[in-house]
């Protein structure tokens, strides 16, 4: 796979980090091969990613990629993972389906959005986005406008760079009694 010219960041001039954007064409190509239908990336071409990503493919990184990369942008939590994987018979624990998840962010796979002090959210979308948080269904979902400006950032110590800023807008539903 040809390398993608990067940001100072490490993001891809489409503002995707690397990794991500090859586990986006391993799911088109799944979906071309298997149809609409595929409930999973297939674990050969996960493997593929993983080592382009600098992962060894585990049998745990590879069950639980499979179920993450399926060609669907979404946020999940640890709990939602390990749930799905025992529902499809992966024997795996809990504190594996953390490790691996903070693995795939290390890898440029996943980003990590923390919301609610210890909870995190993984989303499978590694684009420069940012989230709306819906507080009674603890819920993320991407805003999709640019609209979004960012000013008055403090000065970058020495020897550092911004990778990303979340931006979270939470969310209640409006109260009928004003």
């Amino acid at each position: 796979m040809d390398k993608m010219a990067k940001t100072p960041s490490g993001l891809d001039r489409s503002g995707t980090e690397p990794g991500a954007e090859r586990m986006r064409v391993v799911a088109h190509h799944a979906v071309e091969r298997h149809g609409d239908e595929t409930p999973a990336a297939d674990e050969n071409d996960v493997a593929v990613v993983l080592r382009g990503s600098g992962l060894r493919p585990t049998r745990q990184r590879l069950s639980l990629g499979a179920l993450l990369f399926d060609g669907e942008d979404r946020h999940v939590t640890a709990e939602w993972l390990h749930e799905r994987a025992r529902n499809v018979g992966v024997a795996v624990s809990l504190a594996t389906v953390y490790n691996t998840l903070h693995q795939f962010v290390g890898a440029g796979l996943l980003r990590e959005v923390a919301v609610e002090g210890s909870k995190s959210y993984f989303d499978t979308n590694t684009s420069d986005h940012h989230h709306f948080f819906l507080e009674g269904e603890g819920r993320l979902i991407d805003i999709d406008s640019p609209s979004i400006e960012v000013t008055g950032l403090p000065e970058v110590p020495d020897g550092h760079e911004v990778t990303h800023i979340d931006v979270v807008v939470r969310l209640r539903p409006a109260s009928s009694t004003r």
